[in-house]
């Protein structure tokens, strides 16, 4: 549920093309819908701007479906996180245009755009790895920015100790609008994505490392401790934080007025 879809409701009803009754069925699956198991929240893209996202782990199959569906007859894109392969060859049964990533553990559902195509953002996100072993949590991030129709950029294997193969790529760091750093070990990318740009830096910890790094807390501790300015940090292997964050600042820059050109007053 969108702004979109209830203002069309709200001018056919005014044009005579929608009956009350009709309306009233309608509206009454807002804010939620109870499915006994789950309260599907159809009001959240209304508040937030993005509709909600199953988290599926823990969830067998008919659940997942079961709110995927009800997520998607009301007109919302579906996002499915943290699936196994099994969850996502179901699901991908079920709705055969659904892109599935194994890598990330998701499966995104997308909505029909009905009419005119959907414009593409003049905003983009980007996607940054320290080594290869990091690319799972940000293959999450990446989907859950690209499900929500926002262009992600992917930088892969560029960590501090090849520093070289980070700056080879300068142009492509500085034409994001935001950026996500994903790296486990000692954490150091972040820190020096940090003080390269002037826009948004959010900082994923991961649990990749030997022992000393404990499961990613060694990375989370250094992201939170690091000295560049305008660095954020989610949980580690929280891609779908990150992604989600990304979208939500790139939401904001494509809200913000044009500013006037300077031969203006």
């Amino acid at each position: 549920m969108d702004e979109k879809i209830l203002r069309s409701w709200l001018a056919a009803f005014k044009a005579g093309t929608l009956s009350e009754a009709d309306l009233f069925e309608h509206l009454k699956a807002l804010p939620f819908q109870d499915l006994d198991f789950a309260k599907v929240d159809h009001h959240r893209r209304l508040r937030r701007g993005f509709p909600e996202v199953i988290y599926g782990e823990g969830k067998d199959v008919e659940q997942i479906l079961a709110i995927a569906g009800n997520l998607y007859q009301h007109g919302n894109p579906v996002l499915i996180t943290r699936l196994d392969d099994a969850k996502i060859k179901a699901i991908c049964r079920a709705y055969p245009d659904a892109k599935a990533n194994s890598s990330a553990r998701t499966v995104a559902i997308p909505q029909k755009e009905k009419g005119s195509q959907k414009t593409i953002p003049d905003v983009r996100g980007l996607v940054i790895t320290a080594g290869t072993s990091d690319n799972p949590v940000a293959e999450e991030a990446a989907e859950t920015l690209e499900a929500f129709s926002y262009p992600c950029d992917r930088l892969y294997d560029v960590g501090v100790a090849g520093l070289h193969r980070l700056m080879a790529h300068r142009e492509l760091i500085l034409k994001a609008n935001a950026i996500a750093v994903v790296a486990g070990m000692e954490g150091a990318l972040a820190s020096v994505v940090g003080g390269l740009v002037e826009v948004p830096v959010i900082a994923v910890p991961t649990s990749v490392g030997y022992g000393a790094s404990f499961g990613g807390i060694s990375s989370l501790l250094s992201m939170l401790t690091g000295c560049a300015g305008g660095v954020a940090v989610v949980n580690i292997d929280n891609g779908f934080a990150a992604g989600y964050m990304l979208a939500v600042i790139l939401r904001n820059l494509e809200k913000r007025p044009a500013s006037p050109p300077d031969d203006q007053t």
